[in-house]
């Protein structure tokens, strides 16, 4: 009887998690255990906070009406989870779609994100946009270096805006990232996506908030 208590106890302690992004939640180009939520949640559970292996809805190259799409396709509706997280739009800038259209887009998916948490919008983490244009992908190509961080940075003046409207967390991994993101150990085998090193950093800066700012 007392296995069986215990059992039950661990599984009522025990947290869920749905992670909801384009290739950098996905971690393109690395391993699973090396994915920000998938580090995030080993780093938690080192500080006796366990969480299931994370829900993760994302794919490589994704803007937000695709995001939309694969939650929809997800089959997820009606669940909730305990903690989740958002990072979507650099694939909105790469295509060069307009910033009201982003504004509009990502508001419905951060209150699709709050709703999803059961209407905690403390439980909910939106994570900037990492500025693509300071890889060796990006210098490869001959890329506007400038002009992707001009968007880059309007992009996320935007996500910060809404987020702060809605009551979520907001972290801010974009201006570490130009410093480190053009290193040879930052990136994949493709020059443009983050390696495990860079996850490790965000999954850091996510453990902080949740074990300073929210009630588990």
């Amino acid at each position: 009887m007392e296995k069986e208590n215990s059992k039950d106890l661990m599984e009522e302690n025990t947290f869920k998690y749905l992670a909801l992004g384009d290739s950098y939640t996905i971690g393109e180009g690395v391993d699973e255990k090396d994915r920000y939520p998938n580090q995030t949640v080993d780093l938690l559970k080192a500080k006796e906070l366990e969480f299931e292996k994370p829900t993760i809805i994302a794919k490589t190259g994704w803007t937000t009406d695709e995001l939309m799409k694969g939650i929809n396709d997800a089959g997820i509706a009606g669940n909730t989870y305990d903690l989740v997280t958002l990072l979507i739009g650099v694939n909105n800038q790469f295509r060069g779609r307009p910033i009201k259209n982003y504004e509009a887009e990502f508001r419905t998916l951060l209150q699709d994100a709050i709703a999803f948490a059961d209407g905690e919008s403390n439980n909910v983490v939106v994570i900037s946009i990492p500025d693509w244009g300071v890889t060796p992908f990006a210098v490869n190509r001959d890329s506007d270096q400038e002009k992707v961080a001009r968007e880059i940075d309007e992009f996320n003046e935007a996500k910060k805006s809404i987020s702060e409207q809605l009551g979520v967390h907001y972290i801010n991994i974009t201006d570490e990232y130009r410093e480190i993101g053009a290193l040879p150990q930052m990136v994949v085998s493709d020059n443009l996506h983050p390696s495990a090193l860079v996850y490790e950093k965000w999954a850091k800066k996510l453990e902080q908030v949740i074990l300073e700012k929210m009630d588990f």
